[in-house]
């Protein structure tokens, strides 16, 4: 009897609980919830969020908005990448920007709705107006935990997203890759398809569609928007130091260093990185204080240039405080050979200055990178990948979202010879390496810089590093061909034909392929 009684009190709990949910607007649970009473009583439950914009500051809306989800409780851990798209069904309106985050939230699905209904208030969208018409900012919530909720005010899953590329394709971004959690396993289930949301995708026409004027995924900087994908963009290095390897001492006075920066512009260069600080092996470090004694009057000839209109600035530096005041000053975007290890504070800091941060692999520092410790590897490539992806991880969780990120495995830094070729070889398997944790990531732009690097001294036995401009050149187009987006070089001339004749290749191969389809 007592066994009968406990029997029916479970029954009658199980039914209470499925009454409340129901109550709240679910209309189905995934069945795992009914096995677990941690699950089905956990506070915590994993969302994703579509953002889009078309009205006024697109990007500082979308700013503004995941300031306001963060500030009410919404834990931002994933960002997609950010797309510029055709606007739909109504398409007498601006082009939109869209991404999807994802988070986890203590909020139940309503009360969710209502926080993201506030934050669209709060940054100026009004009720009524056309639907699918013109908006400052649109948050949908496309998943909420394993479950299905269905009310006269809240449908998840969001009932059309198998409709719109611009949806799906940061969906993929976020959760497209892995099941990396049983709540992500059940999304692929609510897609509909045998293959999740991969098949979903593809039956869109997937990444044949990126690029094209409807869809295209880009990357802000100064004030615009960059799609990296129609051609390589070349890095012209200027080096303030006197202890580089390649041109230490040769441009510390800022007439020098202006002067440099013209002839590299008038070559064809895209952006100048400028570091006032050596990285070499075995470099010693110096003070904040001196490198922007160093930085910031060569950073203000420069910007003062008519020639550099329409050029990036970038900043090589591991310093936050550095970060800061060039940014302040006009500088366009961070170049950290640490990825963040080197300064606590630099995420956070580049958080808030909203520009673009390259994040390079590096184990160790300047000083240590070349110990055995750090240059034992098992798959090179593998392991970049796995060390990159834990190091954007961190710099999303400070609030830099994946469409400010930029990647570069890092050659040269905490690598054999050996290492430095297999990179080479192995760009795409580096991109897979991060595809598995992020498709975000492993679609963020990829940096590559060989230039002068001392392992083209023992491979070419060229001990002057002026001499090996033209294994540079070789690099250089391996890198592209292999996939590589921005290459940075103390040539830009000779370098710069490399690349042209890289990208007619690749516009060649990719007519062929669509005259085939």
């Amino acid at each position: 009897m007592n066994i009968l009684k406990h029997l029916r009190s479970t029954s009658h709990q199980l039914l209470s609980i499925r009454n409340h949910f129901e109550a709240f607007g679910f209309s189905s649970l995934h069945t795992a919830s009914f096995n677990s009473s941690v699950e089905l009583h956990s506070e915590d439950q994993e969302v994703v969020i579509a953002l889009g914009s078309n009205i006024g500051n697109r990007l500082e809306n979308f700013k503004e908005a995941l300031k306001l989800m963060r500030d009410s409780g919404i834990r931002i851990t994933r960002h997609a990448c950010l797309y510029e798209s055709a606007p739909a069904y109504v398409t007498d309106q601006p082009y939109f920007l869209n991404s999807a985050v994802r988070a986890v939230t203590k909020l139940g699905p309503h009360e969710l709705l209502a926080e993201l209904k506030r934050i669209e208030k709060d940054l100026g969208r009004t009720d009524g107006g056309i639907r699918y018409g013109p908006r400052p900012i649109d948050l949908d919530i496309l998943f909420y935990g394993k479950y299905k909720v269905s009310s006269n005010i809240l449908n998840v899953p969001h009932e059309r997203i198998w409709e719109r590329p611009f949806v799906v394709a940061p969906l993929m971004d976020l959760v497209g890759s892995a099941l990396d959690s049983d709540t992500v396993a059940c999304w692929h289930s609510f897609s509909g398809h045998t293959g999740g949301f991969s098949e979903a995708w593809k039956r869109l026409g997937g990444e044949s569609l990126i690029g094209e004027e409807g869809l295209k995924r880009v990357l802000p900087i100064a004030g615009g928007l960059q799609n990296w994908s129609q051609r390589t963009y070349v890095m012209g290095i200027l080096n303030l130091t006197p202890d580089s390897f390649s041109d230490g001492g040769k441009f510390q006075s800022v007439d020098s260093a202006v002067s440099q920066v013209r002839k590299m512009i008038t070559d064809g260069a895209d952006m100048i990185d400028i570091g006032a600080q050596s990285t070499r092996p075995k470099a010693t470090r110096i003070s904040v204080q001196e490198e922007l004694d160093r930085l910031i009057p060569v950073l203000e000839a420069v910007l003062a240039m008519p020639e550099v209109t329409g050029k990036f600035i970038s900043i090589d530096t591991f310093y936050s405080e550095v970060a800061s005041e060039a940014v302040s000053r006009g500088a366009h975007l961070i170049n950290d050979v640490s990825a963040g290890k080197l300064d606590p504070n630099m995420f956070k800091v580049i958080a808030d200055l909203d520009v673009p941060c390259v994040a390079m692999h590096m184990r160790g520092d300047p000083s240590t990178m070349q110990n055995t410790e750090n240059l034992q590897y098992d798959n090179v490539c593998e392991q970049i990948g796995c060390e990159l992806y834990s190091r954007v991880q961190e710099a999303e969780l400070s609030g830099i979202p994946a469409w400010r990120i930029i990647i570069d495995p890092g050659i040269g830094f905490s690598k054999k010879t050996e290492d430095n070729l297999d990179i080479l070889m192995g760009l795409a398997d580096i991109r897979a390496a991060i595809a598995k944790r992020s498709l975000a990531i492993s679609h963020a732009p990829l940096l590559i810089g060989p230039s002068r690097k001392s392992f083209l001294r023992e491979i070419c036995s060229r001990p002057n590093a002026g001499e090996r401009d033209p294994a540079t050149v070789a690099c250089v187009t391996a890198s592209i061909l292999g996939g590589a987006d921005i290459v940075r070089v103390h040539n830009v001339r000779d370098n710069l034909d490399a690349v042209k004749l890289c990208n007619a290749i690749q516009r060649q191969k990719s007519q062929r392929l669509k005259y085939k389809q």
